[in-house]
């Protein structure tokens, strides 16, 4: 059994925008660099006197904002972190950069066909379908667990691929909307084993509460 603390990275422009980021990489805004520092503290609560880290590894993903997001808990936990592009978001092609509104103008169909929520359907351009996506990230997780069995992991990655943790844990069907919360630098609590996934809790957000907008 393997442990698993899962965070969102932090807020980024594109976030605000309700633009697609996909796998391009954008860096965190000043809120973002704030709710990364949050984190930290928060995470520094947990350290024990005599036990040390409650962390034992820390892995990322490669894009810059899961980047800036994981520093500064590495430096309170005192860690090193390795970074994965199988950790990424999912990737959108031809939407990605793109706001609902610029996509609802420029690619219609496809916007629509996306919207449908077919787990088997990928937008041109490059992208993944759902399916595609969930078996990326479940693999990538159940992989890291594997080679970290009876610890706890730090992982920074994105929203898309908390949903499909979500799914996964829930056994819930990749059609459909997402149907849990995932704010940006929240934490969440798994164990894994194999491909069980079992959730402990889910989006704590409490240390970013009194955060300005």
């Amino acid at each position: 059994m393997t442990e698993l603390i899962l965070i969102r990275h932090g807020e980024t422009d594109w976030n605000r925008r309700q633009c697609f980021q996909g796998q391009i990489d954008i860096p965190l805004n000043a809120r973002g660099q704030a709710q990364a520092l949050r984190l930290a503290e928060r995470l520094r609560l947990e350290l024990d006197p005599l036990q040390g880290s409650p962390v034992q590894a820390a892995h990322s993903s490669d894009l810059s904002r899961a980047v800036q997001t994981a520093a500064p808990s590495l430096a309170a936990l005192q860690l090193g972190s390795q970074r994965h592009p199988a950790l990424r978001e999912q990737a959108f092609g031809i939407l990605e950069g793109l706001s609902f509104d610029e996509i609802r103008v420029k690619h219609p169909q496809e916007f629509a066909r996306w919207a449908s929520h077919d787990p088997d359907y990928a937008l041109p351009g490059g992208a993944e379908s759902r399916r595609q996506f969930h078996a990326r990230v479940i693999s990538a997780l159940s992989r890291l667990a594997a080679e970290h069995i009876g610890q706890r992991l730090l992982i920074v990655t994105h929203g898309g691929v908390l949903d499909m943790v979500w799914r996964q844990a829930k056994g819930l069907s990749l059609q459909g909307a997402r149907e849990c919360a995932i704010p940006n630098a929240g934490i969440n609590r798994l164990r894994v084993q194999a491909e069980h996934f079992e959730i402990l809790s889910w989006a704590e957000d409490q240390h970013l509460q009194d955060l300005p907008e």
